[in-house]
């Protein structure tokens, strides 16, 4: 069934429905029941929804794609840098600047942490820090799975994310997301989350530094995780 078939046949049940209601109520009468009945208001509906909408072009990709997810994400008030694995390091330093200790994912790439000054305090499920530690330290720097250009969401399930309390509590997450990880659309990152056999895995879907709207609609950041995203995007 096409979607357009499929759409028609939708409406025209719902159009049967409330007709069947306004009779039952002693207004216009129902319209017939089964295959042929649904048949006809099918083509009634077909012909009241006009055309399919149009196919909106080829999706971006490459710098494109880069291009998106970093305008999405400077809107949503984070930061993104964009450099090779080998300057990474560095950036991560400057970022933590004055930071006295940090946690990570117990198997983050170890490479991207040795400009760091800081005390690093590794995570795992079998070895979990407690919230009091969680909430104690400066910052969480972790990898990602996959990050959605369109939406600016980046995904942090399975290797190098780490468990979510330690996304969640820290005032301040610095997540490394590859650009060959970029994609355009949503159910992308749903393909990649089967495709890696993460589907029963926790996930985290970010999209910017956490911020919400009190009674008052005062915009307040911190409520449900980091108010500091730094970003970086790493290339190669």
């Amino acid at each position: 069934m096409s979607p357009q078939t499929a759409r028609a046949e939708v409406l025209a049940r719902i159009r049967s429905a409330l007709r069947r209601e306004d009779a039952t109520a002693g207004g216009a009468s129902a319209e017939p029941s089964g295959p042929a009945g649904t048949s006809a208001a099918a083509s009634a509906a077909a012909a009241q929804v006009g055309p399919a909408p149009a196919d909106p072009g080829p999706h971006p990709d490459g710098d494109a794609l880069i291009e998106l997810l970093t305008d999405r994400l400077l809107d949503y008030d984070a930061s993104v840098s964009l450099l090779t694995a080998a300057e990474v390091p560095a950036r991560i330093a400057e970022l933590l600047t004055g930071a006295r200790t940090i946690v990570v994912p117990h198997d983050l790439d170890p490479a991207h942490l040795t400009a760091l000054t800081a005390e690093v305090l590794p995570d795992s499920a079998d070895a979990p820090l407690d919230l009091a530690t969680l909430d104690s330290v400066d910052a969480v720097v972790t990898a990602s799975t996959a990050a959605v250009a369109d939406t600016g969401t980046i995904v942090l399930s399975g290797p190098q994310c780490g468990r979510r309390a330690i996304t969640l509590v820290p005032d301040h997450h610095v997540c490394l997301v590859r650009t060959a990880d970029i994609v355009n659309r949503v159910p992308a990152a749903v393909g990649i989350i089967e495709e890696r056999g993460l589907v029963e895995h926790p996930q985290t879907w970010v999209s910017g530094p956490s911020a919400t709207s009190d009674i008052e609609l005062e915009r307040v950041a911190g409520v449900h995780g980091p108010r500091t995203l730094d970003v970086i995007l790493v290339t190669g």
